[in-house]
């Protein structure tokens, strides 16, 4: 049947094209001069549990044996492989340092997985909003004194919750905040999904990973921005403040019960190669980038995110291998410079905010690829002027503080009777879906939060940039499910 899809077809013919990955998985589809180039034909190691190769759910043998070797290598207390990817290791880190029914604080900028173990635990859930920065637009770090404040107005915290870095390589102060949560004898996790690299890469000027800094759970994709493969993952943990056998238990019920061999078997690999040349290589990768970001500071119209930015806006370090470019002040969007580079320069981006488009940089980024990108971007600025847009980008910038009215949790609105209206029509309603732009995957609007008219404008105007408005049944992103509170008067 000609008709037939086909995706390894389609997957090969891209793998051959000449477009370029300024986007996850970290390897960048290189195989020689990493690890990968020793390994096999994945059939021939694609295994189940048989004798000799341990089980991940009841490590005794050669896997507890890598764990352990793992966490020597991090330097915690205990290290999991996650083959489901970091969800799986923020679904385990909430569900095991919280109580069903309680309360946790968490970042509002936090993955869509985070709020979906929110919502499995039923849990409540008290916000500290990141800063912003003003001039992009985005979001910055967040002030461990708020936090601070937070916890001591709301004496149920059970744990804390944050997102360090952001998608766009924002840094808060983590060993700050870790002081305050400890001082309330409270864990810290720490998202540090996009700051795999951080453990190998401190000689290159990269952060410092949380881990070092007095987090108590940290979560590391490592096919976010090192050598490994899409779905692998870590999560590091320090005894101290955490319950590591309540943590240990959800870990086995949110990883499947037939994790891959070969997904493990990349996770050692990887580990193993950063742990070794992977450090020169993140040295050597971090003089590229300077270069890079040398060439990109001296464009008139478009504007590079930079380290000025530090020290600022609850910045306290920034990752310079994510490259924020912003379009503010050109009378353009983020979706017409993702549109761009990737039509006309075949340069496919990570992602595209309403006014900045963000590329990841790894230290597998060939120089090649490197140059398409600031040669794409230098012409493209070369052919831009300065125009006012000023209003709707400072009404997008205003959207991002807002602080939203809950009426219930977010257990509760999903299970509650529900009715679908149209976007712009639920101005006042309570919202029983998510919505956000993906990626990155960040609630604009939670289940339980009251439609306000600033939020439906956002979504409207998030819309019109063309960006991929999600998290509703509707595929069109048109209409919205919102509590049926009728329906529950009746029931």
């Amino acid at each position: 049947m000609n008709d037939t899809p086909n995706l390894l077809k389609k997957l090969m013919e891209y793998g051959e094209s000449d477009f370029y990955p300024f986007h996850m998985p970290g390897h960048k589809r290189q195989y020689h001069g990493l690890f990968a180039a020793d390994f096999p034909n994945p059939f021939s190691i694609d295994i189940t549990e048989i004798h000799g190769f341990d089980n991940l759910h009841h490590p005794e043998g050669i896997l507890k044996e890598s764990m352990e070797w793992a966490s020597r290598v991090y330097g915690s207390n205990r290290t999991y492989y996650l083959v489901n990817g970091s969800s799986s290791g923020i679904l385990s880190a909430i569900s095991g340092s919280v109580s069903r029914g309680g309360t946790i604080l968490m970042s509002r900028n936090c993955h869509k997985s985070a709020f979906y173990g929110v919502f499995l635990n039923q849990l409540s859930v008290e916000y500290i909003y990141p800063q912003i920065i003003p001039e992009f637009g985005i979001q910055g770090g967040l002030i461990p004194e708020k936090i601070e404040e937070m916890l001591m107005s709301h004496g149920k915290i059970q744990a804390v919750f944050i997102v360090s870095p952001t998608y766009d390589g924002i840094v808060s102060d983590i060993k700050a905040i870790a002081d305050v949560v400890h001082k309330f004898r409270l864990p810290l996790i720490v998202d540090e999904a996009h700051g795999a690299h951080f453990s190998f890469g401190r000689d290159g000027g990269f952060p410092v990973s949380a881990l070092e800094l007095g987090a108590d759970v940290v979560i590391q994709s490592l096919h976010k921005t090192l050598p490994s493969f899409t779905q692998t993952a870590v999560m590091h943990v320090k005894e101290g403040y955490v319950d590591m056998g309540r943590l240990d238990r959800y870990v086995h019920m949110y990883q499947t019960s037939s994790p891959s061999y070969v997904l493990m078997a990349g996770i050692e690999g990887c580990i193993r190669y950063m742990a070794a040349e992977g450090q020169e290589q993140m040295k050597l990768f971090s003089g590229k980038i300077g270069e890079v970001r040398n060439t990109l500071s001296g464009m008139k119209h478009l504007r590079l995110l930079t380290v000025q930015e530090k020290g600022l806006n609850g910045i306290y370090d920034m990752d310079l291998s994510k490259i924020i470019v912003s379009t503010r002040g050109t009378g353009k969007s983020g979706s017409w410079l993702d549109d761009r580079l990737r039509k006309e320069f075949h340069l496919e981006m990570e992602m595209c905010g309403s006014d900045y488009v963000t590329a990841i940089t790894t230290l597998a980024d060939a120089q090649e690829g490197l140059e398409r990108l600031y040669k794409a971007l230098v012409q493209i600025d070369s052919g831009l002027s300065e125009e006012n847009g000023c209003e709707d980008e400072n009404r997008l910038y205003q959207g991002l503080e807002r602080v939203p009215e809950s009426r219930m949790t977010i257990a509760q609105a999903m299970d509650e009777p529900r009715r679908r209206i149209a976007i712009p029509d639920g101005e006042d309603l309570i919202s029983a879906e998510f919505v956000y732009v993906y990626p990155p995957g960040i609630p604009i609007v939670v289940p339980g939060e009251v439609l306000k008219k600033e939020s439906i404008d956002l979504i409207m105007k998030y819309k019109e940039l063309g960006l991929a408005v999600q998290g509703m049944e509707d595929e069109e992103s048109r209409e919205l499910f919102v509590v049926d509170e009728a329906g529950i008067n009746v029931r």
